[in-house]
């Protein structure tokens, strides 16, 4: 694990290291324990590593024999061993025992397609040097893994190209202007957080989940377009012929999982350093810890446990390590604590999200017990349905389509006045979701997305210019559109765990876990996103996988065995921190603080006042505190990172501002 970052088509050797190592000293957080450096003039590649698999060997750039490829890799490889020896049968010599000298002799061997070969979470960077160590750099590959479990940005620069695991150390590279990017406010203010591949950041953008980009390097640069090496729904219905067969002959679909699970977490367990999990009172990090737990001696378990009995999942999360035999610990958390930590943890961000604080603390506890290494059961809710989201998706659907008996105008009418006429900040979120579907009925995956908002459409379009037609241009709606159109062929169930695993995974969880564990230089796993289990998941029909009775029947079904009745009984609880309670003390505080400190970069987009308005509905009772905490850490994130920097349509007059209220 580390991070990553390069320059492409800087001719001066100087100037290249000098923007790499501004880039590599503003990830120092995602790897303490080393540096690596390569200058290969008009390239130069950095990382910051954090040595996990073959410590005193794992230093990069690491090269092949001949010295004519170089790579820089974030991640980890789980299938490396069987990789090697297919490898090694092939002529190719090893110098080291990890991880990353495999993906260069992959690539020797297999060019860029190698990418589909790898089994693992990885932001990857590959320089070719015809001539050997000491020549020029013909060109640079990056690659990024399946599902965005690593994070991966690039910028193209007055005919370079700058690229990092952060945003921020783009941002410190001195390339990047600090303006705000006007497309991609309204994602934010839509679902919450950013979505891909846009950023905050004008002229920053992130390589998609699955994409590879191979970029010559010569000056100036033209940066290609992103390709796609793997597809959630060609791979999920193709190559899962093939797992199925390497598994147990006949075995029921529970068996499948339980040996596909079984496999990845003893995979995920690799490392020359301790390991350690995440562990609720859920169904999900129980499950990871059992199997952890069967794998492999002396695990640890880390618990966030809070004086609020009604949040607190401590006491089930401890009987479980008791009865698992793991070294337990547990982060008592107060608002107190919250508060003396809150911009440290509100720094961590690397975009803005009105979730990852709950990562930040977790991920303290694990740091701070000594571990490098934690599991986290991620993935699950997506693949098994345990998000409300797939039954509220079918209900929303069911309504848009009943609003199809009303006249077009008529919907779009009710949508844009009805809202107005009940206070749109006020109004309940069935009514806001349902209203919103109404003005633009379309198939399942569309009505997922309105499972998922956080404002509705019609109010973060209410300024002039701001409505649909101008979003379906921007790159990070036609990857949302896309990826809803790519599901249409699927079952329904099906169709939400694919929209779960493209938007509000990989836009919020994958990307909020990333910064908050990197904050403290924990490297965090996720079992549940192996490919093969997520390959061999979603090619089974939705009735599989969607009990009548229960969410996560299959899950359930494939490890009952390993769970406690209790945890298997209980209702499903979100990890999710007493914030109502918090906000009326000195957090609250804090957050009005905030909100009356508006950036003047986010005031052509929304207005200070209407952030205040929003507080005010909190208070009062009108809205949740997502909505209010989304806008703190949205300014907080801008007055950090971008200052006091024009925003990309900084012209425009604060009267065109979003209106929310």
């Amino acid at each position: 694990m580390c991070g990553i970052c390069g320059a492409i088509g800087i001719e001066s050797r100087e100037a290249g290291q000098a923007i790499v190592r501004r880039m590599m000293a503003a990830m120092v957080h995602r790897g303490p324990d080393e540096e690596g450096l390569l200058l290969a003039s008009p390239v130069a590649l950095g990382m910051r590593r954090l040595s996990i698999v073959d410590l005193p060997g794992g230093s990069q750039p690491i090269w092949n024999e001949a010295g004519t490829l170089a790579v820089v890799f974030n991640g980890e490889i789980y299938n490396f061993r069987a990789l090697r020896q297919e490898l090694e049968a092939r002529g190719h010599r090893f110098r080291t025992r990890s991880d990353t000298e495999v993906i260069v002799h992959a690539y020797e061997e297999w060019g860029e397609r190698s990418v589909e070969r790898l089994r693992g979470m990885f932001a990857l960077a590959v320089a070719e040097m015809p001539q050997g160590q000491g020549g020029r750099a013909a060109r640079v590959f990056l690659a990024r893994d399946r599902l965005g479990i690593k994070p991966l940005y690039y910028a193209p620069i007055d005919g370079a190209l700058v690229f990092a695991s952060e945003v921020r150390a783009l941002l410190a590279s001195g390339c990047i202007p600090r303006r705000l990017s006007a497309e991609a406010v309204p994602a934010y203010l839509l679902f919450g957080s950013v979505c891909e591949p846009a950023t905050l950041v004008e002229g920053v953008h992130s390589l998609p989940p699955g994409h590879s980009m191979s970029i010559p390097a010569d000056v100036p640069v033209r940066a290609p377009a992103a390709v796609a090496y793997w597809d959630l729904g060609r791979d999920a219905a193709g190559a899962t012929a093939g797992e199925r067969a390497s598994h147990t002959a006949g075995a029921s679909p529970a068996q499948q999982v339980r040996s596909l699970l079984e496999d990845a977490v003893a995979s995920h367990l690799v490392a020359d350093v301790p390991v350690g999990v995440f562990l609720s009172s859920g169904l999900d990090s129980t499950a990871i810890a059992a199997l952890a737990s069967r794998a492999q001696t002396g695990i640890h378990t880390f618990t966030v446990a809070f004086t609020d009995a009604d949040f607190s999942e401590a006491e089930m999360a401890r009987r479980t390590a008791r009865r698992l035999g793991t070294a337990h610990r547990e982060l008592m958390l107060s608002d107190q604590e919250m508060v003396a930590r809150l911009d440290d943890a509100v720094a961590a961000f690397d975009q803005p999200s009105m979730d990852g604080i709950n990562t930040y603390f977790v991920s303290w506890a694990a740091r701070q017990a000594g571990l490098k290494v934690a599991l986290s059961g991620l993935g699950s809710d997506e693949l098994f349905g345990g998000y409300r989201s797939f039954r509220a998706t079918s209900a929303v659907a069911r309504m848009a389509r009943l609003g199809r008996v009303f006249p077009h105008a008529l919907r779009a009418w009710l949508a844009e006045a009805l809202p107005g006429a009940v206070a749109l900040r006020s109004s309940p979120d069935a009514l806001r979701k349902v209203l919103a579907a109404w003005s633009d009925p379309e198939s399942l995956p569309h009505a997922y997305l309105f499972t998922r908002l956080l404002f509705t459409p019609q109010a973060v379009a209410s300024r002039p210019g701001g409505n649909f037609r101008s979003w379906a241009a921007q790159p990070w709606w036609r990857w949302l559109a896309g990826s809803a159109d790519q599901a249409r062929s699927l079952d329904g169930f099906t169709q939400v765990s694919w929209m779960e695993l493209r938007s509000y995974l990989a836009n919020t969880l994958l990307r909020d876990t990333d910064a908050m564990s990197m904050r403290h230089s924990l490297e965090v796993r996720v079992p549940f996103l192996d490919a093969p289990l997520v390959e061999y998941v979603l090619s089974l029909p939705g009735s599989v996988k969607d009990g009548s009775s229960r969410p996560k029947a299959l899950l359930i079904a494939a490890l009952r065995d390993l769970l406690p009745e209790e945890v298997i009984a209980q209702r499903k609880r979100t990890f999710t921190f007493p914030w109502e309670r918090w906000l009326g003390g000195p957090l609250g505080r804090r957050v009005a603080e905030g909100l009356t400190d508006w950036s003047p970069a986010l005031e052509p987009h929304l207005n200070g006042s209407v952030a205040l308005a929003v507080w005010k509905d909190y208070l009062r009772g009108r809205t949740t505190w997502s909505r209010p905490w989304s806008l703190y850490v949205l300014n907080e994130w801008v007055k950090r990172n971008l200052g006091a920097g024009q925003s990309g349509t900084a012209q425009q007059s604060s009267a065109a501002a979003i209106s929310l209220a």
